[in-house]
């Protein structure tokens, strides 16, 4: 990860940011977010996808297999300008997106709830993920 998780206000509000450089440019990192198929790739805590959609937008609906666990329900909210929203189960979850980082690379950020500050654990690995998916398949 970049650096610590920090708080930064997102269009949905105040929430705890966790990033990390990524030497790729950002449409392969964006592709690789928004592909349902890849989500169990990098998401540590994600093991299947059912989706309406493979490559998600704004309405796109189904479920994640906890890792571990069982099918949870989500919705994307919102997907443009390389960041999205969902809500897993109803509730406000990680938003993703990626940007131009400074001095080259793209900078692949996810935004966490306030009430959810220990999923940070759970993104920097994601982040650890992207970035060898996103180096090794440009």
């Amino acid at each position: 990860m970049g650096l610590l998780p920090r708080t930064e206000r997102t269009p949905d509000g105040r929430r705890l940011v966790a990033d990390r450089v990524v030497d790729a440019d950002p449409e392969t990192v964006w592709t690789l977010l928004t592909d349902t198929e890849r989500w169990p790739d990098w998401g540590p805590s994600v093991s299947d996808v059912r989706s309406s959609d493979r490559i998600i937008e704004a309405g796109t609906t189904g479920t994640v297999r906890v890792a571990g666990g069982p099918w949870v329900p989500f919705e994307v909210d919102t997907c443009e300008d390389y960041r999205w929203t969902w809500r897993v189960a109803r509730i406000p979850a990680t938003g993703h997106r990626v940007e131009p980082a400074a001095g080259g690379g793209t900078r692949v950020v996810f935004e966490i709830p306030l009430l959810a500050a220990g999923y940070a654990v759970v993104c920097a690995r994601a982040l650890d993920r992207i970035a060898e998916l996103a180096e090794r398949d440009p």
